[in-house]
């Protein structure tokens, strides 16, 4: 069993370090599957997967803002143009993707979304006061009940998701791209 002291100030700064190298592979990966398959097949939902590959994208983009922005510095006044409430309760965890492209983002604006947030969260974690990152919040979060936390979950949802895009891309007939 983990040790279930929380980290020091000082080893968060090397905990973060560690999770933002964690966070740039798992979003490498995830862009190196969706850049491989065809945007015209995003809205397919094969039989047997979870979701089609617009709505894992429109959720991740959902998720890296909760874990990575709302939970670290609380809702913005622009986060409303980021992340509309209609956005977040279509690819909220527990949403029902729809397949029907037309009520919805194209391919080529929930890719914009998606890095349009990445980018953001990452911008707004550089420079973030240790102390920050050892305030709690509820889970979702791996490791330690605080925003450090939340961090360190969020690679872990992605990979997750990679994986549910990669079987999602197999079922659609495409070949493994490792």
């Amino acid at each position: 069993m983990i040790d279930e002291a929380l980290p020091t100030a000082d080893e968060t700064t090397v905990m973060l370090r560690a999770a933002l190298a964690q966070i740039d592979f798992a979003r490498r990966y995830t862009r190196e599957l969706l850049t491989a398959t065809p945007r015209e097949l995003w809205f397919t939902r094969p039989h047997g997967a979870p979701a089609h590959l617009a709505w894992q994208v429109g959720h991740l983009t959902v998720s890296q803002y909760g874990l990575l922005m709302f939970r670290i510095h609380g809702r913005r006044a622009d986060d409303l143009d980021l992340i509309p409430g209609k956005f977040r309760k279509a690819f909220g965890r527990g949403s029902d993707p729809s397949s029907d492209s037309a009520a919805q983002m194209t391919a080529d604006e929930l890719v914009d979304r998606f890095e349009l947030i990445n980018d953001r969260a990452i911008a707004g974690l550089e420079g973030i006061d240790s102390n920050v990152l050892l305030e709690p919040v509820e889970m979702p979060y791996a490791a330690y009940p605080i925003k450090l936390g939340a961090i360190l979950f969020c690679p872990l949802h992605e990979q997750l998701h990679a994986g549910q895009i990669g079987l999602t891309r197999r079922l659609l007939g495409l070949e493994s791209i490792r």
